[in-house]
């Protein structure tokens, strides 16, 4: 099942199995698509079904980070469409190589989340802060993996942020456990790294944030610091016990 939402020219797909929906979305440019992350396997039919409606290519296959319901299609759409090119931040890349290891100047933490076991895609370009994807930005947002990556559309301040946040069960940064949804905060590799990185997307005083896991949030810049405001004050608590 996929329900499909529309913002401008920004839809999101999301797929929906009762306790675990994720969502990936399609940007539309002038001539041409850009799919921002590739849900899960058997998504792979609506996302194709959603190009042939929108009557434009997809130009653009790009990653926020290489957890495997980010990337579960990938396979199936590369072998569709074998030109096009994939991307994914440099040090995401790595854990698709089964890489775990962290750098030195990294917090000293185990990478966490599930990464696809049998995956023959590898990205074509490897992302770093501030390329450009059309009108996307790529925007080094670190924390619920080493490497993830939020995407500003600059035509209208809209940003796909991935799992750096989200809003099913609530608004919270990666790391922050939501009771109705915890998920993406038990496959966080670092919290405090994550807080960092929601800040940036907040400064950036966003008119749409579209994540992971939930609905998509208009004017959230009060939201996301609230949402910072919660996780700076459970790091705290934990660093004072």
């Amino acid at each position: 099942m996929v329900r499909i939402q529309k913002a401008g020219p920004l839809h999101q797909l999301s797929f929906l199995p009762s306790f675990f929906p994720v969502n990936c979305y399609i940007v539309e440019e002038e001539t041409s698509l850009t799919l921002i992350d590739a849900a899960l396997p058997f998504s792979v039919k609506d996302i194709m079904g959603m190009v042939k409606k929108l009557e434009k290519p997809i130009e653009h296959i790009v990653l926020t980070h290489a957890h495997e319901d980010h990337v579960g299609a990938l396979d199936a759409l590369k072998a569709m469409l074998p030109d096009v090119p994939v991307y994914l931040s440099e040090r995401d890349t790595r854990l698709l190589n089964g890489d775990l290891s962290v750098d030195p100047e990294e917090p000293q933490k185990p990478i966490k989340g599930g990464l696809p076991k049998r995956m023959n895609t590898r990205p074509d370009v490897q992302l770093n802060d501030g390329d450009r994807i059309g009108s996307l930005e790529a925007i080094f947002t670190p924390g619920h993996t080493p490497g993830s990556m939020s995407f500003y559309d600059h035509r209208n301040g809209q940003i796909i942020a991935g799992d750096a946040l989200q809003t099913r069960g609530g608004i919270a940064v990666s790391g922050t456990v939501k009771p109705l949804f915890p998920f993406p905060a038990l496959a966080t590799w670092d919290k405090e790294t994550a807080i960092e990185s929601a800040k940036r997307i907040q400064s950036l005083n966003p008119s749409l944030l579209a994540v992971g896991h939930g609905q998509m949030m208009t004017e959230p810049e009060y939201a996301i610091q609230r949402a910072i405001g919660e996780a700076e004050r459970k790091q705290e608590r934990k660093r004072s016990r």
